[in-house]
């Protein structure tokens, strides 16, 4: 790869060095990074002793759920495929790490040739599976040195990014190690086409296919229905993945609301920034999900009067969240006033309006959801407070744009069987047990 790429991974590694300083996260990311190979040769000596036969690579939790059904496909309908799984972020891998008996979890490594070589004689894959926005200039060409086919699923393109600068010759050198590229939208196909990228095929976007599977099999969270029926009629709003800058919009508002209660699961959830929400909402108004669920596992008759002087419960523990849109009458997903919004497919599946922040450019699925009249984009606490009012007071305008969002999300299912029956020759269309 280009040297002053390599630079650039350098001084980004060094700057992750210093970070880890005071950053808890960081650490567990090189720490993790550290045990990478050790942990791929325990791995092939218990799975894969001749190597993996595919390597999915995940940049974090959200890229891992569009890489997701790729793997589920193959455990279900090629249960000797050996996969190894890789993350870059910590949010990722610590969720993540435990995914499978039968899938190997890593950290990737920093993108150094010194580094990368080691990796994959290592993990020896066959195949190599990147999702949506990650390009690694030097894993990408050992790997196409090495002749291991690769494939990037689930990707965006945009005219700002650097492939279509006229000083990024350098990365657009990597779109040409995919053997192929399944792209989410035909905007992007064209773009690429006017590089002469032609190993292209619009797919979708494989998250569609995973919220559909997660509405499907229905999970029950018993104290969140506890909650719910301790005020029957009230109001309920799922808000995921909220931070700080999120609340500033809409706690102060929320709190206005008359027969409003709100489910929040914030992004991280570490001791203090737990206290400080409770304070900021109201203490004697809310309480950690993980304390409801003890009394209600305990005592719950008492929970369920305890519930009745609620209005917000926090989700302190990972894994629900997906499941929690069940129980609302409308969401918001944060992310919007920071890096970029979270997943707003899964609260959309269940045929719910959806809310989220101004910094949305990159999904398309939220231009598209607004162009349909399922979502609204939040950029003051005026739109929120107008919003809400809207969906509490106004039924058939909250029923119409959940309708219009669950049609949606239908409309934009199948991404997975395209590519799963092009690299795989796997036909989920013919699975009677889908």
């Amino acid at each position: 790869m280009n040297p002053l790429y390599n630079a650039g991974i350098g001084i980004y590694r060094q700057l992750a060095r210093l970070a880890s300083l005071k950053s808890a996260k960081v650490r567990h990311m090189l720490s993790g990074q550290a045990e990478t190979l050790d942990r791929i040769a325990t791995f092939k000596a218990l799975m894969a002793p001749d190597g993996f036969d595919v390597w999915l690579h995940a940049a974090s939790l959200g890229e891992f759920e569009q890489g997701r059904p790729i793997i589920e496909a193959l455990l279900k309908h090629r249960p000797g495929t050996k996969i190894l799984l890789s993350f870059f972020s910590p949010s990722g891998y610590e969720v993540r790490r435990d995914f499978n008996p039968r899938v190997a979890v890593v950290y990737l490594p920093f993108d150094l040739p010194g580094i990368v070589k080691p990796f994959l004689d290592a993990a020896q894959p066959k195949t190599a599976i990147f999702v949506k926005y990650e390009f690694w200039g030097n894993y990408l060409a050992e790997l196409a040195k090495r002749n291991i086919p690769t494939y990037l699923i689930s990707a965006v393109f945009r005219p700002g990014q650097i492939f279509f600068r006229p000083w990024g010759c350098w990365f657009r050198d990597m779109l040409g190690q995919f053997r192929h590229l399944y792209v989410q939208d035909e905007r992007s196909r064209r773009l690429l086409d006017s590089l002469g990228v032609k190993n292209v095929t619009v797919a979708g976007d494989t998250r569609f296919d995973r919220v559909t599977a997660i509405r499907a099999a229905g999970k029950k969270i018993e104290p969140v229905e506890i909650f719910k029926k301790a005020k029957p009629g009230a109001f309920t709003l799922v808000i995921g993945s909220s931070w700080e800058k999120d609340e500033d919009v809409y706690v102060d508002r929320l709190k206005e609301l008359k027969n409003c209660r709100a489910i929040i699961a914030p992004h991280e959830f570490d001791k203090d920034r737990l206290a400080a929400m409770r304070r900021r909402l109201g203490s004697n108004r809310t309480m950690l999900f993980s304390d409801f669920a003890r009394m209600c596992a305990g005592k719950p008759n008492d929970a369920a009067k305890v519930a009745t002087g609620l209005d917000y419960l926090i989700i302190d523990c990972f894994g629900l969240l997906s499941s929690l849109y069940a129980y609302a009458d409308a969401a918001y997903v944060g992310g919007g006033f920071g890096t970029g919004i979270h997943n707003i497919n899964e609260p959309a599946v269940y045929g719910i309006p959806v809310m989220f922040g101004p910094k949305n450019d990159k999904f398309v699925e939220a231009a598209e959801l607004m162009a349909a009249g399922a979502a609204v984009c939040i950029s003051s606490t005026e739109d929120f407070a107008h919003a809400m009012k809207t969906y509490i007071n106004n039924d058939k305008a909250r029923a119409a744009a959940g309708k219009a969002a669950a049609d949606y999300i239908a409309s934009k299912i199948g991404a997975t069987d395209i590519i799963v029956k092009d690299l795989f020759d796997i036909n989920l269309t013919s699975d009677t047990s889908k």
